[in-house]
Order: C-alpha cells, then sequence, then structure tokens
C-alpha cells in the first residue's frame, strides 16, 4: 500500500519502533475482521461451507467490494468538509459520530474515512484508508496516523483537492508501481548510494525505474550520476504542479541515466524553488502509475520524511556497522510511518557490529548488505557511481530489490 500524505507544509509524522508488527497486525484483521471465525465447526472443512443434505460445495464467505465511502467523525467542520467532497463525486456516502457506531458498516466500506477526534479504531478492524484533521493540530495528527496505521493523511480543508482525486481513484484502484524509500541512519550511511545502485540494477533488467532525489538540501542527486546536463525536469520545474500529473507525460520529461529515469534537485549553488506538499503528492502519484518500481533517495531531515516517506510502500533503513549509527536508526525509527521496513548494513568482515545483531536489536529484517568498496566516496564526488555499480559485489547487493518487485505483486 502506498502512503500518500497531504498537508499544508508543516505536518509531521511518527511511529513506533517496533514497526514491523504493522503488517502482521493487518493480516491478522483480514478474514478474521471480515467476519469469518477462527475455527470452524467439526465436521467442516476449513475454507468451504457443506450442505449436508447433498454433495455440494459452496464457496466461502468474502466480504463484498463496497463503492461507498464510510465517514467516522463527531468533528462538524470535518464531516461538513467531507460531505461536500462526496456529494461533489456522486459517491454514496455513510456517516458516524463514533466508531461503535460506525461498526455495522466498517468492513462492508469501500473507504474508510476517519476523524482525528476518533481516537481508537473498533476491536480487529482494517485502518482507516485516510485520516482527516485541520492543519492547527500539527504533529498531534501525524502520531495519531501512524498509531492507527492510517494509509494516508489529509489535512482540510488544504488537501480537499487531492482527497477528491484519491476517492475517485479508489472507485476503480490501480495500485502502480511499488515505491521504495530509503534512509539513513546517520549522515555518510550510504543511503543515496544504495538507491542508485538500487535504480541501476532494476533498469538492466528491463525494469521501468525511476529514481527519485527526495532531499532538497542533499546538493542535487544528478551530480553522483554525472547527468546534471542531462535535459529534463527537475524538481523546481514541479513546483507549481497540483492536481492530477499525467503520468507518461511526466516520464517522458524526464532525464535518464543508467538505464533509468530520474528526478533530482539541481547540483548547482542557485536557490531553487521548492514545490509543496500537494505538488509532492501529485508527482508522487504519478510516478507510480508511471513506473514499475519508484526508488526514494529520502534524506534524513524532518521535512524529507514528512514529504516523501508515507508515499513509500516500504522502507530501506540503511546503518554502517557501528553502535553510534545503530542508535540512531532506533531513534529514526520512531519518525517512520507505518510502512513495511528492513534494514541494510554497510560494512564487511572487519565491522564493529555484526549485521545480523543489528537488525535483531531493531526489530527489522536484515534486507541486504551494503559492500564497502574502497573509492565508493571519490566515485559519488567526481559521478562515476554507476561505474561502482557495474560490479559484481554491487550487483549482488542489488539483486534482492526484484524480490521486493516479486512481492508486491503476490
Amino acid at each position: 500500500m502506498s502512503r500518500q500524505h497531504i498537508e499544508d507544509g508543516n505536518g509531521s509524522g511518527g511511529y513506533p519502533a517496533d514497526i514491523l508488527r504493522a503488517e502482521s497486525g493487518r493480516a491478522e484483521s483480514g478474514l478474521l475482521a471480515a467476519g469469518r471465525p477462527a475455527t470452524e465447526a467439526s465436521g467442516r472443512r476449513r475454507g468451504t461451507r457443506w450442505d449436508s443434505h447433498a454433495d455440494r460445495v459452496e464457496p466461502p464467505w468474502l466480504p463484498s467490494e463496497g463503492t461507498d465511502v464510510l465517514l467516522v467523525t463527531g468533528n462538524p467542520r470535518l464531516q461538513a468538509e467531507a460531505e461536500r467532497i462526496v456529494a461533489a463525486l456522486g459517491v454514496e456516502l455513510r456517516t458516524a459520530a463514533s466508531a461503535e457506531e460506525a461498526l455495522p458498516h466498517w468492513d462492508s466500506a469501500g473507504t474508510v474515512l476517519l476523524g482525528s477526534d476518533i481516537r481508537e479504531l473498533p476491536p480487529r478492524r482494517r485502518a482507516p484508508a485516510v485520516l482527516l484533521g485541520l492543519a492547527a493540530e500539527g504533529d498531534r495528527l501525524w502520531q495519531l496516523a501512524a498509531g492507527l496505521g492510517a494509509e494516508r493523511v489529509a489535512v482540510l480543508p488544504e488537501g480537499a483537492a487531492w482527497l477528491a482525486e484519491h476517492l475517485s481513484r479508489s472507485q476503480a484502484p490501480d495500485p502502480g508501481g511499488l515505491v521504495l524509500g530509503l534512509t539513513g541512519a546517520c549522515g555518510g550511511a550510504g543511503a543515496s548510494t544504495a538507491a542508485i545502485w538500487l535504480a541501476q540494477e532494476a533498469g538492466a533488467h528491463g525494469i521501468r525505474t525511476l529514481l527519485i532525489d527526495g532531499d532538497p538540501r542533499g546538493g542535487g542527486l544528478e551530480l553522483s550520476l554525472a547527468a546534471e546536463d542531462t535535459p529534463g525536469l527537475r524538481w523546481p520545474d514541479l513546483a507549481d504542479a497540483k492536481g492530477s500529473i499525467d503520468p507518461e507525460q511526466l516520464a517522458g520529461s524526464l532525464p535518464t541515466a543508467g538505464g533509468f529515469a530520474f528526478l533530482s534537485w539541481p547540483g548547482t549553488r542557485d536557490r531553487a524553488a521548492q514545490p509543496d506538499a500537494l505538488a509532492v503528492a501529485a508527482v508522487m502519484d504519478a510516478g507510480r502509475r508511471a513506473f514499475e518500481l519508484v526508488v526514494v533517495d529520502i534524506g534524513r531531515g524532518t521535512e524529507p520524511l514528512r514529504g516523501f516517506a508515507w508515499d513509500c510502500d516500504r522502507i530501506l533503513v540503511v546503518s554502517p556497522a557501528q553502535l553510534r549509527a545503530a542508535v540512531a536508526a532506533a531513534r529514526l525509527l520512531q519518525d517512520l510511518p507505518p510502512v513495511d521496513a528492513a534494514l541494510v548494513v554497510r560494512g564487511g568482515k572487519g565491522s564493529a557490529l555484526d549485521a545480523g545483531v543489528i537488525a535483531e536489536s531493531l526489530g527489522l529484517r536484515l534486507h541486504a548488505l551494503l559492500p564497502e568498496l574502497r573509492g565508493t566516496a571519490a566515485a559519488a564526488e567526481t559521478g562515476r557511481l554507476l561505474d561502482f555499480g557495474k560490479r559484481r559485489a554491487v550487483r549482488r547487493f542489488a539483486a534482492p530489490v526484484l524480490d521486493l518487485l516479486e512481492d508486491g505483486a503476490e
């Protein structure tokens, strides 16, 4: 699932350190939440229902795929805003002032919108698709969204246009490609390098791939690709983007290097126009629909985390095999949204800490080991990282990205 957010430019997000339990929790809330009992009576086979009077097998009960919208809030302002948006779309809307009142309709609803005044979900029910809130709520809104496992956040009325488009697309959903984010546990962890190599490996296998530079203060990812003179759009060109962006037009306007498209901040000293959260959301959505894989170099600052991490389906935390980096990674996990996260450890045989020990201490799955190759830092400075990406050790590190794509297709 994608993690997309709309804000007024000052929102934030957070998530408990025990991040991997989010996926198992959602899996648990599937069939059981839909009404199927955990155990079946004696004489019946799990997954089917037998008619004792005839040799007939009926298909198992499955929840209906509703197209209506369930709005759960007791906040009059949020209700009025949501009702206006849904009415314009011509979609059926059910309203409930509390989670208890919404319970009979929760599982059958096509989309669940939850107001920020609702602090707890009904037991064993799926997380809301969108948490609705007001700009004045600030950090509390994003902390609540992370705690509830909300897929997206919409700050109203600023995010009304995005919410309308999201609800419209949900009537005929197209999941699009996988959005994979990378962020470093500390400065110099190697997240940007890893992101480039992952995009390069995917492109080498014929996967339509987009690399996104998510750190406006990172100096411009294009410099590490020696592609600063390559024609195509950069982030400042999209600063005024609003609403829907045509996916194919975006794809055709982006520069390419190493077999993949990229969207970078300019590698210049000039002050660049920065797109707001609405523009970032529009670009990320178009990228997802145009490419099979979107690799996002998120960066470590609060702004990039809020702006890009919530759009990611999965996040890789890159950490050197060092104690201080591991501690920094533990703190970083508290700022990540509720998506599947895994660990990439940079190091070798002489590293101070064992990669498996670091992963276990953080409660994360160890995704891969990022090799420490002599000259990598210099290659990044001189734009030769793509040459290093062809080495066997790098390709061995990057190969699991293909497994992520296969897992996402299941």
